[in-house]
């Protein structure tokens, strides 16, 4: 697919010099750099520069007094300087908002010793203002730190772990395991039959958001065949051929999103209650009227996340 890489997180074309994480004496050069910016992350929501239209990643300087709750900083490469991320979640703000654990929490929290148009958000509000590098360095951030809280104990033995590697590593002093950053592959599915394409919503999604079935890759098993494993789990559509699309970075908490194509073999709907909740056909002159916003019943796809930019192509026969 051609426009492959116009996808939301997708052509940033980070430079992560790998070979600099292992290099002690060379990340305590790159953090003293006059050039070297820092971005927090708070719970989840990274430090954001919003002001009228810009939104921008916050960056602080390593020294900044902001940074003196945080945790260690990961190493994100180099890109007009040294580029760092830490986790400030042991900061406490003077309130917290009732919608931390919404499907998309709109809150914002802003720092006492920081300007105001400094504010920690949700990346999915942001994520479709920000240029791709600095979407690839935020999403690399958000997802690397988001492993470190959640994997602080060795898988093998049980000890605590510390890390390594600039932050791209694990390490257990009591078995000397070594454990890398998580990344869960996931299949997103363009399955067509004739001039209609299959949309699904799960329980709990807001009213009126349907997407294209998606599911995770399971062990020892190709993408093509869990596209068709996914799809008919779901919703009983035999699929024949499948080709890729695209793939999108999806910190949310950090899968890896395959965006395929698939054709369906029959179009009549037998949906698994335990997987999602609907399933539709529905015809490329019906999801005109979904973007456009003018559907009774469906609402637009959200922007940034792969589902609406390969129906949005395949709407424009935009997938070669």
């Amino acid at each position: 697919m051609k426009l492959a890489e116009t996808v939301t997180f997708g052509g940033g074309a980070l430079a992560r010099h790998a070979e600099l994480r292992g290099n002690v004496r060379k990340q305590a050069e790159l953090l003293a750099d006059p050039a070297a910016r820092t971005l927090a992350i708070w719970r989840g929501k990274p430090l954001f520069e919003l002001a009228n239209e810009r939104c921008a990643p916050g960056w602080l300087m390593t020294g900044d007094r902001v940074l003196a709750q945080a945790g260690p900083p990961v190493f994100l490469g180099l890109a007009g300087g040294p580029r760092f991320a830490v986790d400030l979640s042991m900061w406490e703000p003077d309130s917290l908002p009732d919608t931390l654990t919404d499907f998309f929490d709109p809150s914002e929290q802003r720092h006492p010793d920081l300007p105001e148009t400094a504010r920690f958000a949700e990346l999915r509000g942001t994520m479709t203002r920000l240029s791709p590098l600095d979407a690839e360095l935020i999403a690399s951030a958000k997802a690397v730190l988001g492993w470190h809280a959640t994997h602080r104990f060795c898988a093998r033995c049980g000890s605590e772990s510390t890390m390594s590697m600039a932050g791209w590593q694990r390490d257990c002093p009591a078995c000397k395991a070594h454990h890398f950053p998580r990344t869960d592959p996931v299949v997103i599915m363009l399955i067509t039959r004739g001039n209609s394409v299959l949309l699904g919503r799960s329980p709990g999604w807001p009213e009126g958001m349907f997407s294209l079935l998606a599911g995770f890759v399971e062990p020892g098993e190709g993408i093509e065949a869990a596209v068709r494993r996914e799809v008919f789990e779901e919703s009983g559509i035999r699929v024949g051929a499948v080709s890729y699309l695209s793939s999108q970075p999806w910190p949310f908490p950090a899968s890896l999103m395959f965006g395929c194509r698939g054709e369906a073999l029959d179009d009549t709907i037998s949906v698994d209650p335990e997987e999602i909740e609907e399933a539709l056909w529905l015809s490329r002159e019906e999801m005109i009227r979904v973007f456009a916003g003018e559907h009774p019943r469906i609402r637009a796809p959200r922007q940034g996340a792969i589902a609406g930019f390969l129906l949005s192509n395949w709407v424009a026969d935009r997938l070669d």
